[in-house]
């Protein structure tokens, strides 16, 4: 009896995310961050004495992150570029990365 091996066809679900989810994505990843520094503002100048500092510190570093967090694409990265139509290096580097001989006398 012949045995059929059957290929597993892809499905939508194994497809990435478009750029415009994901630009989506990441546009509301730093919306919601900022909403987050505008309430750590106000919540600044409703607290009093020292504990200002505790949201003043939240509203001082939640930029960078906000940043940071919101640039990470769900986009796989390329694992290098090659040029297109590239030549292999030529015999001449290759005699150039050999080390000189020398005559032991």
């Amino acid at each position: 009896m012949r045995e059929h091996k059957r290929e597993s066809a892809g499905s939508l679900t194994d497809l990435p995310m478009s750029p415009d989810e994901d630009r989506q994505r990441r546009f509301r990843t730093y919306f919601y961050m900022m909403l987050v520094r505008v309430a750590c503002l106000g919540i600044f100048f409703v607290v009093p004495d020292w504990w200002k500092l505790i949201p003043a510190f939240f509203a001082v570093f939640i930029p960078y992150f906000a940043v940071v967090i919101a640039n990470v694409s769900t986009r796989p990265a390329t694992a290098g570029l090659e040029a297109p139509n590239a030549l292999p290096p030529g015999p001449s580097a290759a005699r150039r990365e050999a080390p000189p001989e020398r005559d032991a006398a």
